[in-house]
């Protein structure tokens, strides 16, 4: 039999979400180029190590429980809760236009939510470095890619109550970033500064070009993030939802350079960075639905709170090398309450809700699984292996030939 135009749309369709996938797998390395250039270059191998090692906690948990928790058909227990057995199972139809309403396969759907899956714990790593355990790491990400972010996600993507709530939150500033940036949050608490850090101060990043390449690909595979998160290759929703990202991070990053020049007289790279990742953390709730000139302004305000939230972080000492909770945490709410404030179709008490119970459950799990390891495991490396660097007391090798272990110096956050 002859493809048909349905056939063909099928196929163009399945074959954009494919490559979506693959440029969100591209943020993994984006993830770790920023983290390892954010911190000292004694821990880069341990960094690379928990950004690898991330990713497959969260491809094969996904696979288990996780794909299953967030999307578990009728399964629901009053729109809280869901699943639908363990493992990855379809039949035919699950390969044809039967599925998903001819956008793309059982497969497809698979592979582009697991990349999503590994993301919120990569946030996490960021606020822990440079003093977590290794193994108290991987087991908390394992805990809360496999269990928690696939119930927040159920929620409002797999049908649950939020979504019949009408809450907004198109590619994830909450279900992602912002799960990811409480559990940050707590885990920066719980472990306390990095040696040498004390309130006003920070340790200066070993590689800001290795993180700017970071930043870069992380822009670059946003367009996947959310573009493909339109979930079909329609040409006016791809184009759109690119459009809107491209002006938010644009705009996050000018902000935060202007507000970060006024207080200190110098172009600050780190700054621009974060920025740049503000933006695109605050327009992914609403990317399809903001106007323009509305992403313009929620990407300005992002910028503008990353620089605030970072220097208000370093006033109370709450160490994050490299500021994951200002830009996932405070830019994944301000994001996801911006659409309730720019969408006439949208809610701000429903955005509230939305926020307010992604709080709850994830500060609250994430607490009690921080304390549970570090009761039975420890979570901090001792202060003799922080100052040697984690890549030799970790995985007995140093990322360069010539480092040696030094106590870390601190200067004065400006």
């Amino acid at each position: 039999m002859e493809p048909t135009a349905a056939d063909a749309l099928f196929w163009i369709n399945n074959i954009w979400i494919l490559t979506a996938a693959f440029m969100v797998f591209l943020m993994h390395l984006g993830f770790a180029a920023l983290e390892a250039g954010m911190t000292q270059a004694k821990n880069t191998v341990n960094i690379l190590f928990k950004n690898i090692s991330v990713l497959c906690i969260g491809l094969l948990t996904y696979a288990l429980v996780g794909f299953n928790l967030m999307y578990p058909g009728e399964e629901f227990a009053g729109g809280l809760f869901g699943f639908s057995g363990f493992g990855l199972h379809t039949d035919a139809a699950g390969l044809t236009l039967a599925y998903a309403d001819g956008h793309y396969t059982y497969w497809t759907d698979f592979i582009f939510q697991a990349m999503f899956a590994a993301t919120a714990a990569t946030i996490v790593s960021g606020a822990v470095a440079e003093r977590i355990k290794l193994p108290a790491f991987l087991v908390f990400a394992t805990f809360y890619v496999a269990i928690i972010y696939p119930i927040v996600g159920m929620w409002h993507w797999g049908g649950g109550w939020l979504s019949e709530l009408g809450f907004h939150d198109f590619a994830g500033s909450t279900l992602v970033h912002a799960v990811g940036g409480w559990a940050a949050l707590v885990g920066a608490k719980v472990l306390g500064p990095r040696i040498g850090v004390k309130p006003g101060q920070t340790i200066a990043p070993h590689s800001l070009p290795l993180a700017a390449i970071g930043v870069l690909l992380l822009w670059f595979g946003w367009y996947g993030f959310n573009g493909g998160s339109v979930l079909s290759a329609d040409p006016a929703g791809v184009s759109f939802v690119v459009v809107t990202t491209s002006l938010a991070a644009a705009t996050g990053v000018v902000a935060a350079v202007l507000v970060a020049y006024l207080r200190t007289q110098i172009a600050d790279l780190a700054m621009a960075l974060n920025g740049a990742l503000a933006g695109l953390v605050g327009i992914t709730a609403g990317a399809d639905l903001v106007s323009p000139t509305a992403a313009i302004i929620i990407g300005a305000v992002a910028g503008v709170l990353v620089v605030l939230a970072t220097w208000g972080l370093q006033v109370i000492n709450l160490d994050d090398p490299v500021g994951a909770i200002p830009v996932h945490l405070v830019c994944g709410v301000w994001g996801t309450l911006a659409v309730g404030l720019f969408s006439a179709d949208i809610s701000v008490i429903s955005q509230l809700i939305g926020i307010g119970a992604t709080a709850v459950l994830c500060l609250s799990s994430s607490t009690v699984v921080f304390i549970v390891i570090d009761r039975v495991w420890g979570l901090r490396v001792s202060a003799q292996e922080e100052i040697e660097g984690l890549d030799v007391g970790e995985h007995g090798v140093n990322a360069y030939a010539l480092i040696r272990p030094t106590t870390p110096i601190a200067f004065a956050a400006k």
